[in-house]
């Protein structure tokens, strides 16, 4: 397993790290343990959630089960020193949390705290916004993005990175991160907190994968000159690159079986962009997902590939793609496809 830093922090992270938010909904407690343990022995030190998570689906009922089964899982084995956590506090408009309030001083304490009681730690190692008060293009909102009704928001960055410098100093986090976020609130957080001394932003959670791939431009220059790394999501497209989904096809206990629209990813050209990923993986003897993941892992300003799985074999055949490097031919092939797909969803 390769190991990455966090931007300039001096620690360091496995190139690929174990997504959760399905435990709690589609796993189990049981399931969770298993899947940690497996992760560990093979090198896998990271694992990411949220205080919104299970979301699949998406419930009231279940929210904030997810970080609870981690902390169970840390009560019991008592092995947190071996794991770097991250999880991110819930963003504008999730009206089931905080009644949809925006990120701000008036409930960053609280959330965060929430979380720290619910993973039974003393401390987050990686403490992300879940996305931008202002909106932004992601969760396919890209077709629609008009920002000309947004306010700057500066008074509100500083007043969130001043709040996130004492749960530093007070031990309670270490590192702070981005999630769903632009290229110019990358920009702003990160000047802003080299200005005033704050803890710098040392990673970005965005989606990424061989059908979304809105990085590869202006963010991955801001992230290459500040010295953020990207941490990928849905690198697996909530499993369309596997070609499980191919010919209209929906697995009982799929993603798609709870969502069918999979989070307006499922459409004619996201499954005839599929299918030539699909054919490419076989063209090689390569196992989809395993591509799918290797060329996200070649990036140059990854820093780990946030991964998830609902079942054992999947686990085990998705950490397999550490070990697969995809030479130039085969890059070359996949950017064929990308130029007659672009945006798929």
């Amino acid at each position: 397993m390769k190991y990455n830093e966090l931007g300039q922090s001096g620690i360091k992270v496995s190139e690929l790290c174990l997504g959760t938010m399905t435990w709690g909904s589609q796993n189990t407690q049981s399931d969770a343990n298993r899947q940690i343990e497996i992760s560990i022995d093979h090198g896998i030190n990271f694992l990411d959630t949220a205080e919104m998570y299970p979301t699949t689906p998406i419930s009231s009922k279940t929210q904030g089960d997810t970080e609870r089964i981690i902390g169970n899982w840390l009560q019991e084995i008592k092995r947190r020193s071996e794991v770097f956590i991250a999880t991110k506090i819930t963003g504008k408009g999730f009206k089931s949390i905080r009644n949809g309030e925006p990120i701000s001083v008036l409930n960053l304490r609280t959330a965060l705290e929430g979380s720290l009681k619910r993973l039974k730690t003393e401390y987050i190692d990686l403490y992300q916004l879940h996305w931008a008060n202002r909106g932004s293009y992601h969760f396919r909102q890209n077709w629609n993005y008009d920002p000309s009704g947004q306010e700057k928001e500066l008074d509100e960055i500083y007043n969130i990175l001043s709040e996130l410098d004492k749960f530093v100093k007070e031990g309670k986090i270490r590192t702070i991160g981005l999630s769903n976020e632009t290229a110019w609130g990358t920009i702003q957080f990160s000047n802003i907190a080299k200005e005033n001394n704050f803890p710098e932003i040392v990673t970005i959670q965005n989606e990424y994968s061989l059908m979304c791939r809105h990085f590869d431009l202006d963010l991955a220059e801001v992230c290459h000159h500040e010295k953020i790394g990207l941490l990928s999501f849905s690198p697996l497209a909530c499993g369309i690159l596997s070609g499980k989904y191919l010919n209209n096809k929906t697995p009982s206990g799929s993603r798609k079986s709870i969502n069918n629209n999979l989070g307006n990813r499922n459409s004619d050209i996201t499954n005839l962009a599929a299918e030539e990923y699909f054919r490419l993986a076989k063209k090689f003897s390569l196992d989809p997902c395993q591509m799918a993941l290797s060329f996200c892992l070649s990036r140059p300003f990854m820093t780990s590939v946030i991964f998830g799985a609902t079942n054992e074999d999947q686990l085990l055949n998705n950490i397999k793609s550490k070990d697969l490097v995809l030479d130039n031919y085969q890059l070359n092939e996949i950017s064929k496809i990308h130029k007659l797909y672009p945006i798929p969803f």
